[in-house]
């Protein structure tokens, strides 16, 4: 036990939510490859459960390198990081490969794997807006000097991530919303931030509606109104409300389900119905729901620990980023909101939501195994 505290530092309680998600991603995909098997004749489920537990193994491992980087290095990779994320939006939104309907995957040339450019470009803003409202504090509630530096990359970065996934730029805008106003700018420039983004979607729905090319605007607002039951109910949603009715408290048990045959994507977009309907709201439901509190409790006890801006911003602007998203996600499967196509953060089936997650995860270990080291050093220097 002392040799593995030796090399893995930081918060043992986010390690300890890791762990727990990750056996839950384990599970539920084990339970839920049989539909991909169906829809791929000649695979099996062991290929699918072996891919998922590669990349389970990759994610941990991506969490323990980026664990071990200084937070501080965060700042100016925060920098490099949106440079690159805003060409790739660009480029996946002209070139991207078409996915439901949505073009939200690039082809990595060469290599010939795809990946989802917005999970990059989420991690990219909320890195550099913690490092913006750090530097800026001093003048936080400048119009010119604070508010203007800071809005202009989320919008550029949420306006191109709109068109092919709203709820995703929904999300982020969100996180950065919660963000600036912990940072201490002023409340009246962020409902005014909040009104523009209004108009911002309100306006693209109407010229593409008006142009007849709704493209992602319909899907938007055939689901909207399916939530509201203006029309036949989503089918997804149909049978979500099933698996979680059916599984009630205790649930089948695991690999009973019935619903993972019926979901579109029981594996990734509706993976929680499936957990709840599998092991029950006790031992599914509510534990996973208790991992991303804890991950968020956790998170501000960082913050009260630091005495530095930076890491306290990066770190719970990562977690509310992880959070919300995980919280969509759930209130989707149980219909308290309409379908967005949002996964499970460390539990769906994904590659580039996986690793990136667990790059976030890691630099959050980082901000807690830097704090824990500077009160190492200040209590040192106390007692001598």
């Amino acid at each position: 036990m002392f040799a593995i505290r030796k090399y893995i530092g930081g918060d043992r309680i986010i390690w300890a939510v890791i762990v727990v998600l990750s056996l839950y991603s384990l599970l539920s995909v084990y339970s839920t490859s049989g539909i991909l098997v169906f829809r791929n004749p000649g695979s099996s489920p062991t290929y699918y459960v072996f891919r998922h537990g590669v990349l389970l193994v990759a994610g941990l491992f991506m969490v323990y390198l980026t664990h071990l980087i200084p937070y501080r290095y965060f700042s100016r990779l925060s920098q490099l990081f949106v440079i690159i994320a805003v060409p790739l939006l660009i480029a996946t939104l002209f070139f991207g490969e078409d996915v439901n309907q949505a073009s939200r995957r690039l082809e990595v040339p060469v290599f010939g794997f795809t990946f989802q450019t917005s999970d990059f470009a989420k991690l990219a803003l909320i890195m550099y807006v913690a490092r913006l409202l750090s530097q800026k504090q001093n003048e936080i509630k400048d119009l010119k000097k604070a508010f203007l530096p800071i809005i202009i990359p989320i919008g550029i970065v949420c306006v191109l991530i709109m068109p092919e996934d709203l709820s995703t730029a929904l999300i982020l805008l969100t996180t950065c919303v919660i963000l600036m106003y912990i940072g201490r700018i002023k409340t009246s420039q962020l409902i005014l931030l909040c009104l523009a983004g209004i108009f911002v979607i309100g306006s693209y729905a109407g010229i593409s509606m008006l142009a007849e090319k709704e493209g992602r605007v319909g899907t938007w607002q055939s689901r909207i109104e399916s939530y509201f039951g203006k029309e036949t109910e989503n089918y997804q949603v149909e049978q979500a409300k099933i698996a979680v009715a059916s599984g009630g408290i205790l649930g089948k048990f695991p690999g009973n389900s019935t619903q993972r045959n019926f979901l579109p994507h029981s594996y990734s977009d509706f993976i929680y119905a499936v957990i709840i309907e599998e092991y029950g709201l006790l031992l599914g439901g509510i534990p996973i729901l208790l991992m991303y509190l804890i991950l968020l409790y956790r998170a501000g006890v960082l913050v009260r620990k630091s005495t530095r801006t930076f890491p306290a911003f990066l770190a719970v602007g990562l977690t509310l980023g992880l959070v919300l998203q995980a919280m969509v996600h759930m209130a989707v499967a149980v219909n308290l909101l309409p379908v967005t196509g949002q996964p499970l953060p460390l539990v769906s089936m994904g590659g580039t939501s996986r690793i990136l997650t667990s790059v976030s995860l890691g630099i959050i270990l980082s901000v807690s195994k830097g704090i824990k080291e500077q009160q190492g050093i200040e209590s040192e220097a106390t007692r001598t």
